[in-house]
């Protein structure tokens, strides 16, 4: 075991360390001399002390398994032993790194647990590629922002879930004034440019962890604001209206202002069975208000069941 390839450690039943292979040190940065004898090993993988996999199949505290590891991929429990997926410190490195980890029990002639024995594998390349191919699934590939596939699944389950839990769900639909003007005089470089540029200042101007935004297809964004009530979408909209026009990006060509604006509608729900579809629609309904109206104008309203938007031209 000291000579597998393997990083490979073992705890007794008084969960120290039996065994610390070379494959362990190399992994971890720390020598066997460190780690035998103590019930340290926390110490090659965490800053703060936490239990490894091996402790908690040792003390069979199978719920603190699934807390800690459940939200990993490949997480298994079986009478075998236990797989799991983490991100570790690895503090004597000086790296995060990716392991698959298996943990087995290891019993005598009686049935009794002495040991546990842990193997790891460091899959952090192939789990930063994961990460990488799920972005370009779920990204914009011009500005960074969720895509329309991102938006459509992550509004799906905000409207059940604000059903649910009887909260109000904004919608902000925003659209970049007069952009095909802008592009055929600035040229679709500067178009892509400005873009980028508005969807970086959505993106800083929304605080909230659980504010998302997307790129809804060509100029047009959208934001969603879980919990937020009718004043909130009203202040944000108006934030992100003013943050764009003061990025002062020069377009000569609209009728609105000398400098890129956004017209935004919004839409407030709230109730049981709120419908996406439905939401989406009255959000749109307003955006036309706004544009309708002048545009560079915010125009945020309540859903109600016949889809008209209160005051929509005020």
């Amino acid at each position: 075991m000291e000579h597998l390839i393997v990083p490979t450690f073992v705890i007794g039943a008084d969960a120290k360390v039996l065994i610390w292979n070379k494959a362990c040190e190399r992994l971890t940065g720390f020598p066997a001399a460190e780690v035998v004898g103590t019930a340290d090993h926390w110490r090659a993988f965490y800053a703060d002390r936490r239990p490894c996999l091996s402790d908690l199949l040792l003390e069979r505290r199978y719920n603190d398994i699934r807390t800690l590891y459940e939200r990993g991929g490949n997480y298994g429990l079986s009478d075998f032993g236990v797989s799991a997926e983490d991100w570790c410190l690895m503090p004597r490195v000086g790296r995060r790194a990716y392991l698959a980890i298996d943990a087995g029990p290891i019993y005598d002639d009686y049935g009794e647990l002495i040991a546990v024995v842990e193997t790891l594998r460091d899959i952090t390349a192939q789990k930063r590629a994961q990460i990488d191919l799920e972005a370009l699934a779920t990204r914009d590939g011009l500005t960074g922002l969720a895509n329309r596939r991102s938006f459509d699944v992550k509004f799906g389950e905000e409207a059940r879930r604000a059903s649910r839990d009887l909260l109000p769900l904004s919608l902000l639909m925003i659209d970049v004034d007069y952009f095909k003007l802008y592009n055929d005089s600035q040229g679709h470089q500067k178009g892509d440019e400005c873009l980028r540029a508005i969807a970086h200042r959505i993106a800083d101007t929304l605080w909230r962890e659980t504010d998302f935004a997307a790129r809804y297809g060509g100029e047009e964004f959208t934001v969603v604001m879980p919990n937020t009530p009718l004043s909130g979408a009203m202040l944000i909209a108006e934030r992100l209206r003013n943050a764009v026009e003061e990025l002062h990006l020069e377009h000569g060509a609209s009728l609105a202002a000398g400098v890129v604006t956004l017209s935004i509608g919004g839409v407030v729900g709230r109730g049981r069975d709120l419908d996406p579809v439905r939401l989406i629609a009255a959000a749109d309904a307003a955006l036309y208000c706004a544009k309708r109206s002048g545009r560079n104008r915010c125009i945020v309203a309540k859903f109600d069941d016949a889809h008209s938007i209160a005051a929509a031209s005020a």
